[in-house]
């Protein structure tokens, strides 16, 4: 069965429908570089409404396993794929990619030459694009919107334990369990969240977490995340991030492709070292705007010198646009949830 993908620009890939065989969409078209982790990445709330493709040939090898999803089912809109096998080896795997994905009613093609359509990205930006059945003249996606959750979770209930409130922006399963690992309670909350409702659940640390789309569609939240920083330690991660660069006064702006990929070398320019990241992220903080906040910037992507990192000084607030969670990709940045909690230890609930 063949399957249609039209871009934004009018281009046209034709191929071989996998996945929902019937199911057709709309939605932004993004890529990644990740040779491995692709269950993590579908199921990241990150790529909420997003058409992935993967820049790795083959994919679907190693199925798909128990423990391994980052929320409770696919969030990605569909998938682009050279080849996509059923041919599982994999001790842990219970289900195919292909048989995932038609459990998910999320719809799939392969037979892509995807490094000619990342060129395309690359060249014109991310850009809508629709999957069809049929051929069609012009894809006109639907707007994206931020679908927002909200849960409690605890590791225990110990009363001498850190609590953090998370801001659910689209938060990953991951940054919830690197936080609990430790023993820190934790309690997740939606944007619509005011001040008052997180003061009253008594946190010692705030977390803004990862999620899609533009931050300036949460701009309601930031007189929220000034008062947040006034009074509690504060982490940002990705969106969080650039919420917090918004808090402060500088900008952000939409990046011609984007980052995704799990190989970002970043640089701390405070301590000289690099690490390797996993990225995931359409927009950036300007990084020229930070000089006119009390923000500070402490780390910069090595390729394009783009805002990775700020801080508060004399605060204890903190951001990274990367992903110190990983779920897919390296482990590098996972100290960072030990900083943030050596924070709270010091400095929580300053007000």
């Amino acid at each position: 069965m063949k399957k249609y993908l039209t871009l934004e620009n009018g281009d046209v890939f034709v191929g071989e429908a996998c996945g929902d065989l019937g199911a057709e969409i709309d939605g932004e078209l993004v890529f990644t570089t990740s040779m491995t982790g692709y269950q993590e990445t579908l199921t990241d709330p990150s790529y909420k409404k997003q058409i992935i493709t993967f820049t790795y040939p083959l994919i679907g090898n190693y199925g798909i396993s128990l423990g391994t999803n980052q929320s409770d089912t696919v969030q990605a809109a569909a998938v682009v794929v050279k080849e996509l096998t059923d041919q599982v080896f994999h001790y842990q795997s219970v289900i195919s990619l292909d048989a995932f994905l038609k459990q998910s009613k999320v719809p799939a093609i392969s037979g892509i030459d995807t490094r000619q359509l990342t060129k395309i990205i690359r060249r014109y930006g991310t850009m809508k694009a629709s999957l069809t059945n049929q051929p069609i003249v012009k894809a006109e996606p639907e707007h994206q919107t931020s679908i927002i959750k909200s849960a409690t979770l605890s590791a225990g209930d110990a009363k001498d334990v850190e609590h953090v409130v998370v801001v659910d922006f689209g938060v990953k399963d991951n940054i919830v369990k690197s936080l609990q690992r430790p023993g820190v309670d934790v309690t997740v909350v939606t944007p619509d969240s005011t001040f008052e409702d997180i003061a009253a659940l008594h946190p010692t640390g705030i977390l803004l977490s990862n999620g899609p789309g533009d931050p300036t569609d949460y701009e309601d939240f930031v007189p929220v995340i000034q008062k947040l920083q006034d009074n509690y330690p504060l982490f940002g991660i990705c969106l969080g991030h650039q919420l917090l660069a918004l808090a402060n006064g500088a900008t952000t702006y939409k990046m011609t492709f984007g980052h995704r990929g799990i190989n970002h070398p970043v640089k701390n320019i405070i301590t000289g070292d690099i690490y390797i990241t996993s990225q995931n992220h359409g927009y950036a903080v300007d990084i020229d705007s930070v000089k006119d906040t009390p923000l500070e910037v402490t780390a910069i992507e090595v390729n394009d010198q783009t805002c990775e990192g700020l801080r508060y000084p004399g605060r204890p607030v903190f951001s990274v646009q990367y992903h110190p969670e990983a779920a897919p990709g390296p482990h590098e940045a996972t100290k960072l949830f030990t900083d943030f909690i050596e924070m709270m230890h010091v400095n929580g609930g300053v007000h």
